[in-house]
């Protein structure tokens, strides 16, 4: 294939923009409407028609599908809206000294000291008082500048730093957020958070709220061959499956983009993988179209997904720690990730459909497990696949930097992907 650098810059604003999941999904929303998707209310009877296109959306999980003329079975692309991160604590204000501190919990398994010394800012959602006990009103922030930081301790206070760092997540990654020659304002976030909203400090009932380095995404290498930026596990995956799913009429499938939340921290809420949230609406799809009972079931088997996480490419500095004959490179391709422990609910089956969709969009394909020595990581796809019980395969684009506050990937493979997942949609 021809290589146009079509994407990139679109993703980077979409990187910039998704500093929550609620801001992610909100972003994609936008998105979806303009391309003639119309929402549904998860709350309330859907009445859908062939050739539809829809989605529903929680908060911080999106899903969106469109509804082929000839729909008989389910093209599924999975991913999910999280990254590692910390989130402020209830009652977060810490005083001390001239310093005030916020108390946060740390959020997945970020790499905690690479978010030492970043200039970080806050977003997420705040809940304030509505017309009932079960109704409030829910209001998207984003600070947007720097508003905290978390300092290294210098090296002339800890002389065996380089020698490696251990830090705790309860005293060492508290952010600073103010300072004051006075006694501090009691409640001194919520003051913030009121300001910034414009609202009564008293109307917030609860927030959740997540920190994030303000750094931009951008280009990296003379040639502009690779991308750095904040959250590319996994917001790059959400982006390109959705994309894919907008660029793609659907005809003899239902097509689904899905963007679950709470992968990092195992998928077992609502919101997750783990939930029955996706076969639900799924059956409530097919039971729109006049499918149901042994039909559904049936039109379940002909289905299948793609769980789309970003993979690990191999290490210039520390080759060793991949497996010694797959070891997937940036700008080569989307990477098939095999776990014969089942980590990744790729098989022999749903590994050879994939390596076709790769080789009929004329791009690249690649290929990783882990070392037999070392424990791996694991997605959304033994999870859903288990749910549904359905054929899928585990894929993703390769990185380095996975779980860092800056990640890296290759420039040229969200297209290589985008392209791939198209040709999925329209088999």
């Amino acid at each position: 294939m021809k290589y146009k650098n079509k994407y990139n810059k679109d993703l980077m604003e979409f990187l910039d923009g998704g500093v929550s999941p609620y801001h992610a999904v909100e972003s994609m929303k936008k998105r979806l409407e303009k391309s003639g998707y119309t929402g549904l209310d998860i709350k309330e009877s859907w009445s859908l028609n062939r050739g539809g296109k829809y989605y529903v959306d929680l908060g911080t999980t999106l899903i969106g599908f469109a509804i082929g003329e000839n729909a008989d079975r389910f093209r599924i692309l999975g991913s999910h809206t999280d990254s590692p991160t910390f989130l402020i604590k209830p009652n977060a204000d810490i005083q001390f000294k001239n310093y005030q501190k916020l108390n946060t919990e740390t959020y997945g398994g970020p790499i905690l000291n690479t978010w030492l010394d970043r200039p970080l800012s806050v977003a997420g959602r705040v809940d304030l008082k509505g017309d009932s006990v079960f109704e409030t009103k829910a209001v998207l922030v984003d600070f947007e500048e720097p508003v905290a930081i978390i300092p290294n301790l210098a090296i002339h206070q800890n002389r065996t730093v380089n020698q490696g760092l251990e830090l705790n997540k309860q005293k060492d990654m508290l952010p600073i957020i103010g300072l004051s020659g006075k006694k501090l304002e009691e409640e001194y976030f919520l003051t913030q958070l009121s300001k910034k909203i414009n609202c009564k400090k008293e109307d917030i009932l609860s927030y959740e709220c997540y920190f994030y380095p303000v750094e931009k995404a951008s280009f990296v290498g003379f040639l502009k061959e690779m991308i750095s930026s904040g959250r590319l596990d996994n917001l790059s995956m959400f982006y390109t499956n959705f994309v894919a799913l907008m660029e793609t009429e659907a005809k003899n499938a239902v097509n689904v983009a899905v963007g679950f939340d709470n992968e990092e921290v195992g998928s077992g809420s609502r919101l997750g993988a783990g939930s029955v949230l996706l076969s639900t609406v799924l059956e409530r799809i097919a039971q729109s179209m006049g499918i149901t009972g042994d039909d559904y079931y049936a039109m379940i088997q002909k289905s299948f997904m793609i769980s789309c996480d970003m993979a690990h490419a191999i290490h210039p500095n520390t080759p060793e720690k991949t497996d010694v004959t797959n070891h997937p490179k940036l700008n080569e391709g989307p990477v098939i990730k095999t776990s014969f422990n089942k980590k990744y609910s790729s098989t022999s089956y749903s590994t050879s459909v994939f390596m076709q969709l790769c080789k009929k969009a004329g791009v690249p394909c690649q290929q990783f497990v882990n070392r037999s020595d070392q424990a791996g990581g694991s997605t959304i796809g033994p999870i859903s696949a288990r749910e549904l019980a359905i054929e899928s395969v585990d894929i993703g684009n390769p990185m380095l930097s996975m779980h860092s506050s800056r990640e890296l990937m290759g420039s040229k493979d969200t297209e290589y992907l985008i392209l791939a997942l198209k040709v999925f949609f329209q088999e």
